[in-house]
């Protein structure tokens, strides 16, 4: 008999996450890879923001701003509930 480390699988929902092309791989990265990749995907997402707004002009870099509204509102609530 041999001793065989037993890998956990991932949940159907994590997996389904995962599989996303440009998202779930950055996800993955953030959450298995090295600790600097929080820092690099913050980077590359304030640049396509400054990219929208060279691209766009003011409406590139107001509606972004615009979207993360509910976001932070949601995470306030989630952190005073805490």
């Amino acid at each position: 008999m041999t001793l065989a480390a037993t890998t956990t699988r991932m949940p159907f929902w994590q997996r389904l996450f995962f599989s996303i092309p440009v998202i779930g791989w950055i996800a993955k990265d953030l959450l298995f890879g090295d600790k600097n990749n929080v820092w690099f995907a913050i980077i590359g997402f304030v640049s396509l923001w400054l990219s929208s707004a060279l691209v766009f002009g003011l409406p590139g870099l107001y509606l972004p701003a615009l979207a993360m509204v509910p976001v932070i509102f949601v995470l306030l609530i989630f952190i005073t509930w805490a």
